[in-house]
């Protein structure tokens, strides 16, 4: 499949694999990316039998993007991934998520856990955890999501530098110039950045994660610091698994092989 809808919405999607494969991963990237964020992922499960769905979300794909901040509440982002399923006759999928894409993934697995048959989170910690790490030092690394709350002028600021801001953040050069020949536009910056916008109008919590958990951290992550990565703990129940690396942020583009091999031992039953 290459689209799916809801609402009237239409979403690009990357669906790949073997014709014959029984199990799915849905593949939900952060921003500021696409689906292409998990090119170097995919292969290597492919090879392992896996059927990958990775959606251009809501306001990235050019037929989902509705106006209005509130239409890009977490509940209506986790209800776009179960439509993907829905549409793709997947009961339940090991969820992935990136940044955004992983905040996306705790809503899935606290909300809809049995849609979840594991979740493997990377960068982005538990939602509440977050929240408490807020009280302390992240607050100053997350700044700019209260800058992102005004109107207008952050699409225009953020696209005449996203090059700049990809370069900085170690993000590798190819794929730099793939997403900056996306984002460089500010038209294309207003529903991303509408996910910021919408936080406070958010109106259900994260709850604690009872599903098969694997969360990959860097520890050179300028965005997300150690304190919400280490207490991400306690907002799992049972088997979770922490992986921390030596590495920054963009974790799907700098360290694919290592994303992957964390996916495929939670379909494997592995920790």
């Amino acid at each position: 499949m290459e689209r799916f809808t809801r609402d009237g919405l239409v979403f690009e999607v990357a669906d790949g694999g073997p014709a014959d494969a029984r199990v799915a991963a849905l593949l939900l990237h952060g921003f500021p990316q696409d689906a292409t964020a998990w090119a170097g992922v995919v292969p290597a499960l492919h090879a392992a039998g896996l059927r990958t769905l990775a959606p251009h979300q809501r306001g990235y794909s050019p037929g989902a993007r509705p106006g209005g901040r509130r239409a890009y509440r977490l509940e209506e982002l986790a209800a776009d991934a179960i439509a993907l399923l829905d549409a793709a006759g997947v009961e339940r999928a090991h969820v992935v998520g990136h940044d955004w894409g992983a905040g996306v993934a705790w809503a899935l697995a606290a909300w809809h856990h049995e849609r979840v048959a594991s979740l493997v989170a990377l960068s982005t910690p538990h939602p509440a955890a977050f929240t408490r790490a807020m009280l302390g030092s992240q607050a100053f690394r997350s700044w700019y999501m209260l800058a992102f709350q005004l109107p207008g002028l952050p699409e225009r600021a953020v696209a005449g530098r996203i090059g700049d801001f990809y370069r900085s953040t170690d993000l590798p050069e190819e794929h730099v110039e793939r997403y900056a020949g996306r984002f460089s536009r500010p038209g294309e910056l207003n529903g991303p950045l509408n996910w910021y916008r919408a936080l406070p109008f958010g109106r259900r919590g994260v709850g604690r994660i009872r599903v098969p958990t694997t969360y990959v951290w860097g520890r050179r992550d300028p965005a997300l610091g150690r304190a919400a990565a280490e207490r991400t703990a306690e907002n799992v129940v049972g088997d979770y698994r922490f992986v921390e690396l030596d590495a920054g942020h963009w974790l799907p583009e700098t360290h694919p092989e290592t994303v992957a091999r964390e996916i495929l031992q939670r379909v494997e039953g592995r920790t």
